[in-house]
């Protein structure tokens, strides 16, 4: 598994690395080393990826490997309706995948990627990210 690169406020350095990498692919270049990026918007946006309670219930499927959401859940000593909730939420943007959950069974969370690599870039004056720190 690849580790994901999670940045913020980068949406021009990104778009400009996305036009390079379509021109390089329409030249015949392999772009298999590419790493998977995900951007946020602004700090506080991150901060819902990076609360403790994501990052509890990332350690915990990377460590236990549960069956289900509900297991997950009894791991982590939480509410079942709060756990699928983030987890959904950890689904939508690309961290957690889902396995199983069609025809009665459980949906078992897996990590998409062995780990985050975090780049917070620091903005010029002129450059606010976001008014809200992390």
């Amino acid at each position: 598994m690849p580790t994901l690169k999670v940045t913020v406020g980068e949406r021009d350095r990104l778009d400009h690395r996305t036009r390079s990498r379509i021109k390089a692919a329409q030249q015949g270049e392999d772009l298999d080393d590419a790493q998977p990026i995900l951007n946020f918007g602004s700090y506080a946006e991150l901060s819902r990826l990076l609360s403790p309670k994501n990052l509890e219930l990332l350690e915990t499927i990377a460590k236990h490997e549960p069956e289900s959401i509900r297991q997950a859940a009894k791991l982590v000593d939480r509410d079942y309706k709060q756990v699928h909730r983030n987890l959904t939420e950890l689904g939508d943007i690309g961290v957690i995948a889902f396995e199983g959950g069609g025809s009665g069974q459980a949906k078992r969370p897996k990590l998409a990627y062995d780990g985050l690599e975090i780049d917070i870039p620091f903005t010029g004056p002129n450059e606010r990210v976001s008014e809200a720190a992390p």
